[in-house]
């Protein structure tokens, strides 16, 4: 093997959770290898090309050469196929780097919804082995490293938080005072949505260009707070950080008493390498970080690394999604709100929260979700799609063209997005699949997809929530055809963490119950993951485990 002195600490994977595991544990004065499987973009690939960015989906690998097979219950049985469906972004800072950057925080009720709502058949939901109060320091800390954007409004589900934001919130389309203004007469609270999007220059990052090119699209600006653009450089200037992409860790080799010693990897050139550290941290995401787990299987540790009781890979979850939307007609609503003139504005930024808990006469008292308000995204392909295929009737040809010339020139559109938990159950797992291998000669994940019941439930009750809001504020053409889907780009819960060694893979720590030198710093860790979008809980989560490894390496030099 290569490099026998090795590093302090290898990280796999430059995400949301391993980006700051890197930055930390350098700045404490150790050395660290960040490996990733990705190219190393710069704000001048980041070109806005629907074609490019998603339609040839650049910033996923190739199907041909690693694919995921997807498993699902159809109407018409279970299928199987091959997909790039779970691969969220391959590059340097990882899916950070595509976010839309809605950044809210779990609530302290998210962290124990088995003792709030009690046990639910046939799921195997638990709490957390922490609580809010140990989060909440680290969600401060990413506001003010990662750089969020917001403003502060009291209401019934507000956060607990000990200050304002550190970055003013985003301008704002005046149809974000319609919406405050309809959901008031409904006795609802629209508030601020926190962004991790910075409104000013702050260093080197510039301010937003207001494109509203932020979801699937790298940020030319340096606004959003990806990884690449916050963590990852202040690791690089400790000069103690070796990154190296183009890396694809296949496995983690482990020496004769159990304990991870070497990653595994294939560079460009083909050639395979070893690295040593004295420890390792897993960020691939959820899918991809129990992949290798599985595929690291050896002697000491015959089912996969840190997979002796078989948890590597159960408990998969997504976010339950949803979403409608409906058209603002400039011609009618100027009239009306003659305010509604500046029309340049791309972000609505709008959040509402008083359905986090339900309580229904139909569904009971339940965990409910977050409607998120948005402008619908700017993409002039998929806008076309929408308003051929989902609009009512079907149009194409000269209809089409017409429906297009309204869209893009005489009506602003205002769409809503359900995020919900996403029950977990025993069928919902990650395994290597026994017939298909990747490009590298390893197998693929294959991602068994199965859904508790009550989680559509869910959705269509918070969706048509979000239709009546629109109802009231008084749009034409309402639509909401995306209704309990799962939201694949918020993965999680395959390496769950808690105290019994029996039922999960990771201590509370995020450090595996069987290898001491191993831990998981991105969601795979969570065993639920609140309503609403992942990345800011992990950041926070990663940097608290970055402390721990530091404490674990004997503190800070």
């Amino acid at each position: 093997m290569s490099e026998p002195d090795g590093f302090d600490v290898c990280v796999i994977g430059s995400g949301a959770g391993g980006g700051p595991v890197a930055a930390v544990v350098a700045e404490a004065g150790y050395r660290v290898v960040l490996l990733e499987k990705g190219p190393w973009y710069t704000r001048k690939d980041f070109k806005k090309d629907e074609v490019l960015t998603d339609r040839r989906q650049m910033f996923i690998p190739d199907r041909r050469r690693e694919p995921h097979v997807w498993e699902k219950d159809l109407p018409e049985g279970r299928e199987a196929w091959l997909t790039t469906t779970g691969w969220n972004g391959s590059l340097v800072g990882g899916a950070t780097n595509l976010m839309s950057g809605f950044f809210q925080r779990m609530k302290p009720i998210d962290f124990r919804l088995r003792s709030e709502f009690g046990p639910v058949e046939g799921s195997t939901v638990v709490d957390w082995p922490i609580a809010y109060e140990d989060l909440a320091p680290y969600y401060d800390r990413v506001e003010r490293e990662i750089g969020v954007s917001g403003r502060v409004v009291d209401h019934p589900w507000a956060d607990e938080r000990t200050g304002p934001f550190p970055y003013p919130a985003m301008k704002e389309n005046p149809l974000s005072r319609v919406l405050d203004e309809t959901c008031a007469e409904m006795g609802l609270h629209s508030v601020p949505l926190p962004r991790a999007v910075l409104p000013r220059r702050d260093g080197p990052r510039n301010r937003c260009n207001q494109s509203g090119y932020c979801a699937s699209y790298g940020c030319t600006t340096g606004a959003k707070g990806s990884s690449r653009e916050t963590v990852i450089p202040r690791a690089l200037d400790t000069g103690r950080l070796d990154l190296r992409f183009g890396a694809h860790v296949t496995r983690i080799l482990c020496d004769s008493k159990g304990r991870a010693e070497a990653a595994e990897y294939v560079g460009d050139d083909g050639r395979r390498q070893y690295v040593r550290a004295g420890i390792f941290v897993v960020a691939c995401q959820a899918i991809e970080t129990a992949r290798l787990l599985l595929n690291s299987a050896g002697p000491r540790h015959p089912n996969g690394l840190g997979n002796g009781n078989g948890m590597v890979g159960k408990n998969l979850i997504f976010s339950t999604y949803g979403a409608g939307w409906g058209d603002f007609p400039y011609e009618t609503f100027e009239r009306r709100w003659p305010w509604m003139r500046d029309r340049r504005w791309p972000f609505v930024n709008r959040t509402l929260q008083d359905y986090y808990v339900i309580d229904d006469p139909r569904l009971g008292r339940r965990k409910g979700g977050t409607l998120d308000f948005l402008r619908m995204h700017p993409n002039p392909i998929q806008a076309s799609v929408n308003e051929s295929l989902y609009a009512e009737p079907p149009a194409w040809g000269w209809d089409l063209k017409k429906r297009l010339v309204r869209y893009f020139r005489e009506t602003i559109h205002l769409r809503f997005e359900v995020f919900g938990d996403y029950t977990p159950i025993p069928e919902g797992e990650v395994v290597l699949d026994p017939g298909v291998r990747d490009v590298y000669g390893m197998p693929v994940a294959r991602a068994r997809v199965h859904r508790h019941p009550r989680d559509l439930e869910t959705a269509e009750w918070l969706t048509a929530r979000g239709r009546e809001i629109l109802e009231h504020m008084g749009a034409e053409n309402l639509q909401s055809p995306v209704v309990g889907t799962e939201s694949t780009n918020l993965q999680a819960g395959t390496c769950r963490f808690g105290a019994d060694p029996e039922t999960s893979v990771l201590d509370p720590d995020c450090r595996s119950h069987e290898v001491e030198n191993l831990f998981v710093s991105d969601a795979s860790c969570m065993p639920t993951g609140g309503s609403i979008p992942f990345t800011f809980t992990v950041y926070a989560n990663a940097f608290r485990v970055a402390e721990r490894i530091v404490e674990q390496l004997g503190g800070a030099r």
